[in-house]
């Protein structure tokens, strides 16, 4: 099998070296084009100049920013990839996107999986991500090979717009837990607790989380390298607001983060870990 990847991101690079290292990794692009062309001479694999460089490949994976980036990308590979091929897509966005993107593909013979992933830059780093899959078994069977490269769990969630529905209720869970989390670390320290105390004693309880255990002493040394960002999240939030909002779904948690995140990025803090948060609850 021969696979490339677009969008070498803190999340995509590491994907990318992971499937590098089960030899399935022929090409890689960016938007920026020197960041595809250090991790291909690092690798030794091809750096794309344009779609086309992507023309001989089974499998394409993304993993790139925005709505709009995914389906400009998904129209340059139906182009170029052949009747047979599979797209497999890891951005966040909406379900018609993904829809959208089937569409564009299914034109011209070629499938599509999309396939959000939740575990954050250290499941991606460790190949450990959980991936939600929307698609065909037939097409999910194609991309298999690559989804193992860096994950731990890949579940079939059903058609396609499935993954991305599954990745809007996981962003809901997110969101609350870093509300909730922020929130009570900063009263700790006002209350003045002991932080070397205070995080094993809550996770080990009915508090424990993964938000608490792999951000909870970082953001209460105020570091708040991503991680995940302050702006990805905000933008993930407000897809899930029209998702949540078009079933009829009240959803106050969403609509606190959105303006808590939102307030984050109007002060500069978009690129910051969403950890950050603990800023604003400090007061």
């Amino acid at each position: 099998m021969s696979a490339g990847f677009i969008g070498l991101g803190a999340m995509g690079a590491p994907m990318a070296r992971h499937l590098h290292s089960r030899g399935l990794l022929a090409v890689v692009g960016n938007r920026t084009a020197a960041k595809a062309q250090a991790l291909a001479a690092e690798l030794g694999v091809a750096a794309a100049a344009s779609a086309a460089d992507f023309a001989t490949c089974d499998v394409v994976a993304l993993c790139v920013s925005l709505d709009a980036d995914v389906l400009e990308n998904v129209q340059a590979l139906a182009g170029v990839l052949q009747a047979g091929a599979v797209v497999i897509d890891h951005s966040t966005v909406s379900v018609d996107t993904a829809r959208q993107a089937r569409a564009l593909l299914a034109a011209r013979g070629i499938g599509f999986v999309d396939a959000p992933v939740s575990g954050g830059v250290e499941g991606a780093r460790n190949g450990k991500l959980s991936v939600m899959a929307g698609g065909s078994e037939a097409d999910l069977a194609k991309a298999r090979p690559v989804l193992e490269a860096y994950a731990a769990r890949i579940t079939h969630m059903g058609d396609t717009g499935a993954g991305q529905a599954t990745k809007a209720v996981n962003q809901v869970l997110v969101a609350g837990i870093n509300e909730a989390v922020c929130e009570g670390l900063a009263l700790g320290e006002k209350l003045g607790l002991d932080a070397e105390k205070l995080l094993p004693t809550l996770m080990a309880g009915a508090a424990g989380n993964w938000f608490l255990e792999k951000r909870g002493a970082t953001m209460l040394a105020n570091q708040f390298v991503p991680g995940f960002k302050c702006g990805h999240l905000l933008k993930d939030l407000r897809i899930v607001e029209g998702m949540a909002r078009d079933a009829g779904v009240q959803a106050p948690v969403v609509a606190q983060a959105l303006a808590d995140y939102a307030r984050l990025v109007e002060q500069g803090q978009g690129d910051a870990d969403t950890s950050a948060l603990i800023t604003l609850k400090r007061g």
